[in-house]
C-alpha cells in the first residue's frame, strides 16, 4: 500500500497501482473529504483503511467524473456511513445510465464488482450535484471548492480546489496519452488553458493519474491538443472520406488517435 503524500493545508494524495490513480484527502475540523474511490470494493477498502489511518472524522466523497476507476468504490464508503457524494450533474447522470455497463472493465482485478455479486458492489450514484456555479463544501475551519470549467475529458469533469492543491481528475494526466473515448477535444484544450491560468492559486496540481503536474505540463498538453485539432481538421478536409489518414500526423498513439478523430467528427463537437 502506498503512503499519503502531504501537500500542505491538510491536503494529502495517495497513488494507487495499477493505474497510478491519485486519490485525494482533505481534513477539516469537523469532516474530511475523499476525492475518488477507486475501481471496486477491494481497492476502495484499501483507500478507506488509509483514510482511517489519518482521520476518524465523518467523510464526504467527490467523484471527479464518470469513469469506473473514480467511482466504483462508492458503495464501500456508503457502507462506512458516507451519505454525501458529490459530482457534476452530467457525471451523475452518466454513472446512473452506464455504470453497470462499465463493470466488464474490472473483471481481472475486481471480479466481485464485475459480476455485481458480493458486498459493496452496487453502483452508488452521487446525489449532491454541481452545475455551472462553484460549490463550497464546508469541512469545518476550511472549505473545498468544487467547480466545472466545461467539457473536456468527459462532459462532467469536476475540479477540486483545496487550500494548497488543485485536483484535476483526468483533465490532466501524467505519463500517458490523454484518454479520448468520451472527450470533447477542442473544448478540452480550452479547459486546459483555463487550468493553467488558475495555477497561481495552488501550490500543487494533482492529475487523475501519475506524478504531480507542472504548469509546463498543462500548457504543453493544451498546445499539443490544439495543434492536433488543427492537424486533424486539415487532414479530414483534404480526405473527407478517409479520416484515418490523419492518424500518422497526430501526436498520440494509434488507438488514441482513432478515438480523437472519432470524437472530433462527432455531431456534439464544436466546429
Amino acid at each position: 500500500m502506498a503512503h499519503w503524500r502531504d501537500l500542505g493545508g491538510d491536503t494529502y494524495t495517495l497513488s494507487l497501482e495499477p493505474l497510478r490513480l491519485n486519490v485525494g484527502l482533505v481534513i477539516g475540523a469537523e469532516r474530511a473529504l475523499v476525492i475518488d474511490t477507486g475501481e471496486g470494493p477491494r481497492q476502495a477498502r484499501l483507500i478507506l483503511d488509509a483514510v482511517r489511518e489519518k482521520t476518524q472524522l465523518p467523510l464526504v466523497v467527490v467523484n471527479t467524473h464518470a469513469h469506473y476507476d473514480h467511482f466504483f468504490g462508492n458503495a464501500v464508503f456508503r457502507a462506512a456511513g458516507v451519505n454525501e457524494f458529490w459530482a457534476h450533474e452530467n457525471a451523475a447522470a452518466a454513472i446512473a445510465a452506464s455504470g453497470d455497463a462499465a463493470r466488464v472493465e474490472v473483471a481481472g482485478r475486481e471480479p466481485e464488482m464485475a459480476a455485481a455479486e458480493g458486498e459493496d458492489t452496487e453502483i452508488v450514484v452521487p446525489q449532491a450535484i454541481v452545475r455551472e456555479q462553484p460549490v463550497l463544501v464546508d469541512l469545518g475551519g476550511q472549505a473545498v471548492t468544487l467547480f466545472y470549467l466545461g467539457r473536456g475529458h468527459t462532459d462532467g469533469d469536476l475540479l477540486v480546489g483545496t487550500p494548497s492543491s488543485l485536483f484535476s481528475g483526468d483533465l490532466v494526466e501524467e505519463g500517458a496519452y490523454p484518454e479520448f473515448g468520451d472527450s470533447y477535444p477542442e473544448e478540452w484544450a480550452d479547459v486546459l488553458r483555463h487550468i493553467s491560468a488558475l495555477r497561481h492559486r495552488y501550490e500543487h496540481l494533482v492529475p487523475g493519474h501519475g506524478a504531480l503536474s507542472t504548469d509546463s505540463t498543462v500548457r504543453t498538453m493544451a498546445e499539443t491538443m490544439a495543434m492536433a485539432v488543427r492537424s486533424a481538421r486539415q487532414a479530414t478536409r483534404e480526405s473527407p472520406n478517409d479520416a484515418t489518414k490523419a492518424i500518422p500526423i497526430l501526436p498520440y498513439g494509434p488507438e488514441q488517435s482513432r478515438l480523437f478523430i472519432s470524437r472530433l467528427r462527432a455531431p456534439h463537437s464544436l466546429h
